[in-house]
């Protein structure tokens, strides 16, 4: 067998280098996505998967340039389960990262105060996050909420308002427990230990909260209106308030009508002393400082004209006068 002469061995090996060195440059290219592109890597994925998987939707140009960088780099082992969105141009080390970081794609879901829980659960459904029907039955899951340390017949008012980003992957009752997890921060103990000074529970303190949070969505009227309502409470003077009525109608077709002011409902604050039996939607944190920290006064009665704003009175005839003045504007 003839062996090759130095110099044709020395041109050889100087190709090989050219052409490897050549080709791994190729690899390092960044790829530009023609559309944004949507991976999931699922925990326990070995990194030959993750590669492969990369290099199929077309994130990177070769599989093995990916594996030979983690080797070398001896992140083989640190890639982060998780969903994630790749749009712009990278290159396999900015790539391999993005995985080793956990630069996760977040999901994001925003729940409004005052929304009770079939809006809750409407709104998880609309944003592809789970099915509303599931979502409703376990937040009236008697284990579930046992399981949550909550003594209640369901979960309406225990699952906090807030924008919440997460994640992908999580299933209806992991978004409630993070739901729940949520109130717990915002009812600190100094906000729970005012509100037993005003002889309010923290399932009270919820109720009374969700009503004030109905009545007004401006922070500066609420806690005057939180007056109002405690100073019945002590003089127990039914609280009469429509959203609590508009809760306990089954279907509320949207008009509030003397009949069901007059028809006995357990949320019939026109017809029943004191609370309802839980809350009547989710109160944010404004509504929860004003039902355990009410405005000092003497009001009795107020009246809202229709903007978010409201007049109070002490005196039950202002109240009925300021009334027929804002209905007859009405007409």
């Amino acid at each position: 067998m003839r062996l090759l002469s130095t110099k044709t061995a020395f041109w050889v090996v100087t190709f090989l280098v050219l052409s490897s060195l050549s080709l791994i440059s190729y690899w390092m290219i960044p790829v530009e996505p023609s559309s944004a592109v949507s991976i999931q890597i699922e925990s326990g994925m070995s990194l030959s998967q993750v590669a492969r998987k990369l290099e199929q939707k077309g994130v990177i140009r070769s599989a093995t340039a990916l594996k030979l960088l983690a080797r070398l780099r001896h992140q083989s082992n640190d890639i982060h389960a998780g969903h994630y969105l790749f749009v712009a141009p990278a290159d396999p080390a900015e790539i391999l990262a993005r995985l080793v970081s956990g630069d996760v794609e977040l999901a994001s879901l925003t729940i409004p105060e005052g929304f009770d829980l079939k809006q809750i659960a409407e709104r998880v459904e609309e944003q592809h996050l789970g099915e509303s029907d599931r979502f409703l039955r376990l937040c009236n899951d008697p284990q579930l909420i046992a399981s949550l340390e909550i003594s209640a017949a369901s979960l309406e008012g225990y699952l906090f308002p807030e924008t919440y980003r997460f994640t992908p992957g999580l299933d209806e009752k992991e978004l409630i427990r993070m739901m729940v997890q949520q109130l717990r921060e915002a009812l600190d103990k100094t906000l729970l230990k005012d509100a037993e000074k005003l002889g309010l529970d923290r399932h009270q303190l919820l109720t009374l909260a969700s009503i004030i949070e109905k009545e007004t969505g401006q922070a500066s009227e609420m806690p005057i209106i939180s007056s109002v309502f405690h100073n019945r409470l002590k003089r127990r003077i039914p609280l009469q308030t429509d959203p609590t009525v508009i809760y306990g109608v089954k279907n509320f077709d949207g008009n509030l009508t003397r009949k069901h002011l007059t028809t006995a409902t357990p949320y019939n604050t026109y017809m029943i002393r004191g609370l309802p039996p839980g809350p009547i939607a989710s109160p944010g944190l404004a509504a929860l400082q004003a039902a355990a920290h009410p405005a000092e006064t003497s009001y009795l009665y107020f009246v809202s004209w229709g903007d978010g704003y409201y007049q109070f009175f002490v005196i039950l005839k202002e109240h009925n006068q300021a009334v027929r003045r804002y209905q007859l504007k009405r007409r």
